[in-house]
């Protein structure tokens, strides 16, 4: 389970995450991330619309995709807002598979989080 500290909770903070800072997606998943202060906690949000599946399966990839969301923010504790919005296989993909498209996606965007302060470090130079 993921503490309330590291939570996305406002639509504001949805939107502002979905639509700033990188983007990567696989088949079950679209990782949205942003980079902010260091000393601010990193949170994570989730949206699972009801394409995926009925109630019983949201609920059940939610609790997957907060599974391994929990372990990246013990790894990664500040810096990042991530928001994770799950696709309609993602209902019918087993644990493993689900797993390792959320932490491709979240490599992924922190790589790119990266090189864009790499930019702005050496001048705004991509």
């Amino acid at each position: 389970m993921l503490p309330m500290i590291h939570r996305v909770r406002t639509a504001a903070d949805f939107a502002r995450t979905v639509r700033s800072g990188a983007r990567s997606g696989r088949r079950n998943v679209v990782l949205y991330g942003a980079k902010h202060p260091a000393s601010a906690p990193s949170r994570v949000g989730f949206i699972v619309g009801k394409n995926v599946g009925n109630a019983v399966t949201r609920n059940l990839v939610k609790r997957r995709l907060r599974q391994v969301a929990a372990g990246w923010v013990a790894a990664n504790p500040c810096g990042y807002d991530v928001v994770v919005r799950a696709l309609p296989p993602a209902g019918e993909a087993d644990w493993p598979t689900l797993r390792k498209d959320l932490l491709a996606c979240l490599g992924t965007v922190e790589r790119k989080l990266g090189r864009s302060d790499q930019a702005e470090q050496e001048g705004g130079v991509s």
